[in-house]
């Protein structure tokens, strides 16, 4: 800090020597030699001056104003001209449509010739076309001049022809007319306008310009070279101007009369300086001491504070902030939007928990420490924050209490990290139950399924029991769909997916929604043009696009928006985004609905099989949980955000497909019901599918062997049972599953033919897809399903 610069009350000083170099540097900007009018003199003080940025302002606002009056009347030619033209094209509908229709039904074709030459040669006509209606093998064409796509009027006029008092439409005549030589008179008279007008808007400017540095300018330089020049310790005299003087003392006067005011108060007061500067300077060092010391203590504690927290505070005796460091801001919490609230003011979960805030203020009136009290608020974009906070009561010297401080921690990612985990074990805790629960019931669905068949056709003869008869078959169906979505929310549903073109596929659902939603929906699109093709089955990825918008029509009953989107998106940290979600490239599909919303409170449920806020009958609860086990085992993501009045978006996450996956030939008409002669070994633990296989393959032609689980039929294999094909069950009591059993088969009896069957097919599904070479049959399954894969196991090499 330079001698003289303030002292401990703020008040500026000035010494001699720095005295005179500051007032000689107020005018130096400014200060010339105001004597001479040379051109060049003149023309480099225009560049730096007023003049030079008055005359820019005229030449601005009069370019404005010409080119303002010049469109205008530019508008008002050309709507003559244009309406010239119209009125000739009226004019030729009334007079040449009669004559044209008559000469048109005689089909003289030499008088319509003669009759469009005539109206093209009219002013601004370039073509002329007549066209004939009429259904006959080779109509009318007779066209003059050429068509032109740009800078024209065109009208189609119907020819009609009365006969027998009924008017009959029998041709189109079309007549355009050119705007070319308008806008050619146009552009002419533009350009002489404009020419005009600049170059009196120019001389105007040159003149205000002149006139303003006669009487301004050139005495405002002689000021500034006057307080250039100016020195206290030999002052010059008295500023006097260089003109003739008006009747009345004008502006210059007045700042004429000031300036020398202004220096006889600088003359009294550069004494009073003197005697006050050298006193300043001593106490100068002194503060300047105290200053850094300050600053140093100051920085040390705000270094230990912000290294041990993410922010500090400070609250007066009623407990509200009077200090939050800058820091909070790097949260998305309004800093200073806090300075004069509470803590409870801010807090969201205080009526949710009264004891613990209870105890909190209980803590602050007693001026207690405390540490690790956790709340939670809300961030500026609506996202809640889990907040620690430590703190320590201030005493003043004699004893009164003065507030708190303390430091701030965001938990927030913590709290976030550990919810997922405890979500996603949720999840998989609730999939491997309903995989099971799917087994057994595919079980029960396959006898149910397989016996109606046999029911069906011994009543088909009698209506009224075969009616009952579909209607078990359906319910069995039903049952089945369910244990499908069942099994796709555990994960274990084997699918087959290839390279899907995202866009072409939601255009193709959304054909099949219209129907499906009712034309209270509406259905847009906003596909991405680049959007990346994704590895996953269609078929799965079709249903569950169709039970996403099935859920977002339920949630819009008196009508709404259905958006569909598509996009590309990289996610570089999958951990803080999924658990269980690699990074890397994804194709995003949103759902998004103008519907009710979803409440906070159960938006965590919504992917839980068989939850579900519709009423009874009105669901079964598995839509989004189909959606959730689909997109985890197909290796993505699907992520639902909602707002209760305003809507709700469900986006699901795709891989993109990398290197293009083998598109699967079309499948082969489906095989009759064929039997055989070969001996089957049918290992099932159910009774009731043992017997129902047992009775269909018989039905075939087949021999059966039986065993109830592995040890039964490796017993069997030991006392040299014959039989051509092994034929398990996957799940089985025992220790041995049916892989493990067929693994064991093979090993004496190597080329065995194996078919497996289930419903819980975990054992050879793999990062979603079957494991190549396994011959699986789903439960439930029916009797022609039954005989197709056995001739197919059979009949492979």
């Amino acid at each position: 800090m330079d001698k003289g610069e303030n002292d401990l009350n703020g008040r500026y000083v000035i010494e001699p020597v720095a005295a005179k170099g500051d007032l000689q540097a107020i005018g130096s900007s400014l200060a010339s030699d105001s004597l001479g009018f040379r051109a060049a003199e003149i023309l480099d003080r225009l560049r730096s001056g007023i003049g030079f940025r008055l005359l820019a302002a005229v030449l601005l606002f009069s370019s404005l104003v010409t080119l303002t009056l010049t469109a205008l009347q530019l508008y008002l030619d050309y709507d003559h001209e244009v309406g010239v033209i119209e009125t000739r094209l009226d004019e030729i509908g009334r007079s040449y449509l009669a004559s044209l229709g008559e000469s048109l039904w005689a089909l003289d074709q030499h008088q319509l010739q003669l009759q469009l030459n005539g109206i093209q040669r009219l002013p601004g006509i370039r073509a002329v076309e007549i066209r004939e209606v009429i259904d006959r093998p080779d109509p009318i064409h007779i066209s003059v001049g050429d068509r032109s796509a740009r800078a024209s009027i065109a009208r189609d006029y119907p020819l009609d022809y009365m006969v027998r008092g009924t008017k009959r439409p029998i041709g189109i005549l079309y007549v355009e007319a050119t705007l070319t030589e308008v806008y050619q008179h146009l552009l002419n008279r533009t350009l002489v306008i404009l020419a005009s007008q600049a170059a009196k808007t120019f001389l105007v400017s040159l003149f205000i310009l002149y006139i303003f540095h006669v009487l301004v300018t050139r005495h405002l330089v002689t000021i500034a070279a006057f307080v250039g020049s100016y020195n206290l310790a030999r002052p010059p005299p008295p500023l006097q101007l260089s003109r003739r003087g008006p009747d009345k003392p004008d502006e210059l006067d007045q700042v004429a009369d000031a300036f020398n005011e202004l220096c006889a108060n600088l003359q009294r007061a550069y004494g009073d300086l003197q005697q006050v500067n050298a006193q300043l300077q001593q106490d100068l060092f002194v503060r300047q001491k105290a200053e850094q010391d300050a600053q140093l203590s100051e920085q040390r504690f705000r270094d230990y504070a912000e290294t041990a927290s993410d922010w500090f505070w400070e609250t007066g005796p009623d407990h509200h902030f009077t200090y939050i460091s800058e820091r909070l801001d790097a949260f998305g919490i309004d800093r200073a939007a806090l300075i004069g609230t509470s803590r409870i003011d801010t807090a969201i979960n205080s009526g949710a928990e009264p004891e613990k805030w209870r105890e909190h203020e209980a803590v602050l009136e007693r001026h207690e420490p405390f540490r690790n009290f956790e709340y939670t608020r809300r961030d500026l974009a609506g996202r809640l924050r889990h907040v620690s906070i430590s703190g320590r009561p201030v005493f003043a010297p004699d004893g009164r209490f003065l507030g708190y401080r303390g430091t701030g921690t965001d938990l927030t990612e913590q709290h976030e990290t550990t919810e997922r985990l405890r979500q996603s074990q949720k999840m998989d805790a609730i999939g491997q139950l309903t995989g099971g629960v799917a087994h057994d019931f595919n079980n029960v669905l396959t006898v149910i399924t397989g016996t109606i068949e046999i029911i069906q056709e011994g009543v088909a003869d009698r209506p009224e029991l075969a009616a009952i008869a579909h209607l078990i078959d359906e319910a069995a169906v039903r049952g089945a769909e369910i244990t499908s979505q069942l099994l796709t929310f555990a994960r274990r549903q084997p699918l087959q997916p290839r390279e899907v073109d995202i866009n072409e596929l939601v255009l193709d659902v959304c054909k099949l929604l219209k129907p499906m939603l009712g034309e209270h929906i509406e259905i847009d699109t906003l596909l991405a043009s680049d959007a990346w093709s994704a590895l996953a089955d269609p078929s799965q990825l079709s249903a569950a696009i169709v039970n996403l918008a099935i859920n977002a029509r339920d949630a819009m009953p008196g009508g709404g928006k259905l958006v569909l989107e598509s996009a590309n998106v990289v996610i570089d940290d999958a951990a803080a985004f999924d658990d269980g979600v690699r990074a890397g490239d994804f194709v995003m599909i949103a759902i998004t609905d103008t519907g009710q919303g979803i409440p906070p409170d159960i938006i965590d449920r919504v992917f839980e099989p068989f939850f579900t806020t519709k009423g009874v009958g009105r669901g079964t609860g598995l839509g989004l949980a189909m959606v959730y086990g689909f997109a985890r085992q197909t290796g993505g993501a699907v992520k639902i955000e909602s707002e209760q009045g305003r809507g709700t978006v469900v986006r699901l996450y795709l891989p993109r497909s990398e290197i293009r996956a083998p598109v699967k030939s079309a499948s082969a008409p489906a095989i009759a019901a064929i039997g055989g002669q070969e001996t089957i070994l049918v290992v099932e633990d159910d009774p009731l599918v043992q017997g129902y296989v047992i009775a269909q393959l018989g039905g075939l032609g087949y021999k059966t062997l039986i065993a109830s689980d592995a040890e039964a039929a490796l017993a069997l294999v030991d006392q040299g049972a014959e039989f051509d094909l092994l034929f398990t069950d996957v799940v089985m009591p025992g220790g041995m599953n049916g892989r493990e059993l067929a693994e064991a088969v093979l090993e004496s009896r190597p080329g065995m033919k194996v078919l497996y069957t289930s419903g819980y097919t975990d054992e050879f599904v793999h990062d979603g897809r079957l494991d190549t070479g396994v011959a699986l049959l789903r439960k439930p399954y029916r009797r022609a399903d039954l005989a197709q894969m056995i001739r197919e196991v059979l009949s492979a090499k």
